[in-house]
């Protein structure tokens, strides 16, 4: 196999995990072997759903887009043709990286749109300012800004020393006598990244486990660039398929650690997708990241919450 293909379908299958582990349920393999997967794209209301089916070309990312198609009973016409050209656009703007999350972002939006559209034809009978306001409000509550740390805060080379922000702990999830668990805290700067961890692996259990993975993402606002990294800690890639997917749901100061204590049995490629599945429940649960199927409205937790 000649090496850019060889790099291509690595992409892929990072692609593949992280969207899957994002989507779960709205995610079907179709075909493996032909490299075919369906992601089912649902809006609130189950009416305006759309499936997105793509077949991944070995070409895939490097050279060529997905082959995919959009499978909905109402989509049609100029909807389905201006679609299409959102999704082609967004593949002229993007040669050469991986699509699929961009693909399904965009097909949300376009599901919200045409959720608000049809809600307003079908309540143009109230009144002008009434309809005013309740357009207001639904577009507050699906753009509203993404809120940030301020400049001071998230600036790089800060030498703060203040009381670290408090680490949060997911559940542990257990499977075949393997126990996965997640960590997370709020960061601003590598200092707090290497304190967060010194503090962690003071519990004796989590620093006995077999391993720790870590990834962090810190935005530097004056520089507005990342910086970021990973640790497998012993786990091949798991670290850096761990990465990706925080860069995939694009959140921003905050590091996450799960600890996988080994029970013995090997669990194949399922190892990874816990390890990201923890991950990602608890970057919900913090409000770093929205749940499959909704739009993200901010990168920056809900609050602070003391645990």
């Amino acid at each position: 196999m000649a090496e850019p293909e060889e790099e291509n379908i690595q992409k892929q299958i990072d692609e593949i995990e992280a969207v899957s582990s994002i989507y779960e349920e709205n995610w079907t393999v179709v075909d493996e072997a032909a490299r075919i997967f369906c992601i089912r794209i649902v809006d609130q209301e189950p009416k305006w759903t759309i499936s997105l089916q793509v077949t991944l070309p070995p070409e895939y990312p490097t050279v060529a887009p997905p082959v995919y198609q959009l499978n909905a009973p109402w989509l049609r016409g100029h909807e389905r043709a201006a679609l299409s050209n959102d999704l082609e656009e967004i593949y002229l703007q993007n040669s050469g990286e991986c699509l699929l999350f961009l693909w399904v972002q965009k097909i949300q939006e376009f599901l919200q749109l045409k959720a608000r559209s049809n809600g307003a034809a079908q309540h143009g009978h109230k009144g002008t300012d009434e309809a005013k306001a309740e357009h207001r409000a639904s577009s507050i509550s699906i753009h509203s800004p993404s809120q940030h740390v301020s400049l001071s805060e998230a600036h790089c080379q800060s030498s703060i020393d203040e009381d670290l922000p408090p680490m949060v702990h997911g559940d542990p999830l257990t499977d075949r006598r393997s126990t996965f668990q997640a960590h997370l805290a709020h960061v601003v700067t590598l200092k707090q990244v290497k304190m967060h961890l010194q503090k962690l692996y003071q519990n004796k259990k989590i620093a006995g486990a077999t391993h720790n993975i870590y990834a962090y993402r810190i935005y530097c606002e004056d520089k507005r660039t990342f910086i970021q990294d990973c640790e497998d800690d012993g786990e091949t890639a798991a670290g850096g398929r761990m990465l990706h997917l925080m860069q995939i749901l694009d959140v921003r100061n905050v590091m996450v650690v799960v600890s996988r204590w080994y029970g013995g049995i090997q669990l194949g490629p399922d190892r990874f997708k816990h390890i990201n599945n923890c991950a990602r429940n608890l970057l919900v649960e913090e409000g770093y990241s929205e749940p499959a199927g909704e739009v993200s409205k901010s990168k920056k937790p809900k609050s602070k919450k003391g645990k």
